[in-house]
């Protein structure tokens, strides 16, 4: 790329001309162009992303079954080396609240996944859009 005030060779025509390109010819061009003013898409394109959104979310909230089994694992698991072996009770049991406390922190990432799936993707909540709605705004 060509910087402010450097020289250029041009060639119009037959001749070369041998001259200064200034900053003002250079971002002359790029206060023609034109941003467009906001993403539009159609009613279809949109309920395919909605959709996509919701399997999305669904497919990560799968995560909080496997917390919930696993959490039963641990505490089945204390109460069988409990019966072994009593006298272990005390590190029987704090392996079991870190094996509870790891469990629950994966379900909670998955729904923690789950909602930033669906709010980073527009998906309300509260408001869903009626026809009406979608025909007087038509840029939703």
């Amino acid at each position: 790329m060509l910087a402010a005030g450097s020289p250029a060779l041009m060639h119009t025509g037959s001749r070369i001309l041998y001259r200064q390109i200034s900053a003002l010819m250079l971002s002359r061009n790029v206060g023609n162009q034109r941003a467009p003013k906001e993403f539009q898409t159609n009613a279809l394109n949109r309920d395919i992303d909605t959709a996509a959104k919701l399997i999305g979310a669904g497919a990560a909230t799968v995560g909080v079954a496997g917390s919930g089994a696993g959490i039963g694992r641990v505490f089945g698991s204390l109460i069988i080396g409990y019966a072994r072996n009593p006298s272990l009770k005390q590190q029987l049991f704090s392996y079991a609240i870190l094996g509870f406390a790891l469990s629950e922190a994966m379900g909670l990432f998955c729904l923690m996944v789950a909602f930033l799936i669906l709010k980073m993707g527009g998906f309300s909540f509260v408001h869903f859009h009626t026809q009406r709605d979608i025909n007087k705004d038509s840029h939703f």
